[in-house]
């Protein structure tokens, strides 16, 4: 064999080595070109999030909002305000591309926290629903994903936050949200709104609350899909108590599966006796899950 061919063979072999099949193979891009976010995000380990905010679109390049403008030239917004007009343009399946090229950031409590990319592309609609044609401050956006790197500048308009792949999204607002809830029989429909809104803003409003780690994720699922932290909440208001700390630790249970107790205190107003509660949660992996319902808590 030349010595022109035996280079050839090694070349090949190389190229043999690296299989779809062993990992995730990642191209580098182009000089000139981004990298894409899920690549972005799949080059990092694990990190999930479990967030709470409000799903924003922007523009990342000039061109971009230059190419949605002549779409909107062309649809009928005669009428409309700017928030339903943008909505109506994006919405049209004519004008999905654009949806594709759009910058979708979460923001939590005002902040832009990150950028998001869906896993599949057909969720797109989901981030598209998500901006609403009449948007309110009770708006509330739920993500569920794997968060990666910090996105590069060129990426979104010079905005440097983490990319996440979101596996889930979805929308409602707040009164919804209560409104859903079961209501102990044994309570008005405004007293237990009113017990409900208070433990919602306390988890949502926590300090640093941008669902990333094990205990935050664990509160805003809680927030999302326990309804009986807020009747226990009802019930304690009831009896004159205060909602005083929420608090969550890994659970001493923990082995081989990552566990927390999520740790509710409620204090008499008269007396300042303290009683607790707490809700067991399995963090392991990307859709936590609960362990055990809500429980006396006593300090050992």
């Amino acid at each position: 064999m030349g010595q022109e061919a035996k280079e050839q063979s090694a070349k090949q072999n190389e190229i043999a080595l690296v299989t779809p099949a062993q990992g995730d193979v990642v191209a580098a891009p182009p000089a000139n070109e981004a990298p894409c976010p899920a690549c972005v995000a799949s080059s990092m380990p694990a990190a999930f999030v479990y967030a709470i905010g409000r799903i924003e679109a922007r523009f990342p390049r000039l061109s971009v909002e230059k190419e949605f403008a002549q779409a909107m030239g062309r649809a009928e917004t005669a009428g409309q305000t700017d928030p339903q007009a943008f909505y109506n343009v994006l919405s049209k399946p004519e004008n999905r591309y654009l949806a594709r090229q759009m910058c979708w950031v979460l923001t939590i409590q005002g902040l832009e926290s990150y950028l998001l990319q869906p896993r599949d592309p057909r969720d797109y609609e989901r981030l598209v629903e998500a901006i609403r044609p009449q948007p309110s401050p009770m708006d509330i956006d739920v993500v569920i994903g794997t968060r990666g790197r910090i996105a590069p500048p060129e990426f979104c308009n010079g905005l440097m936050v983490p990319i996440v792949v979101v596996d889930q999204a979805y929308s409602f607002d707040r009164d919804t949200l209560i409104k859903a809830i079961p209501r102990p029989d044994s309570m008005t429909a405004q007293q237990f709104e009113a017990a409900a809104e208070e433990v919602f803003d306390r988890i949502v409003l926590m300090t640093d609350n941008s669902g990333s780690t094990d205990e935050h994720r664990a509160l805003n699922y809680l927030a999302m899909r326990y309804p009986w932290i807020y009747a226990k909440a009802a019930e304690e208001f009831a009896r004159d108590f205060s909602l005083t700390e929420v608090e969550v630790y890994p659970s001493s249970l923990s082995s081989t599966r990552k566990m927390v107790d999520c740790i509710f205190s409620f204090t008499n107003r008269s007396t300042g006796f303290t009683e607790k509660f707490f809700v067991r949660c399995d963090m392991t992996e990307e859709f936590p899950f609960l362990v055990t319902n809500m429980s006396p808590y006593y300090v050992r």
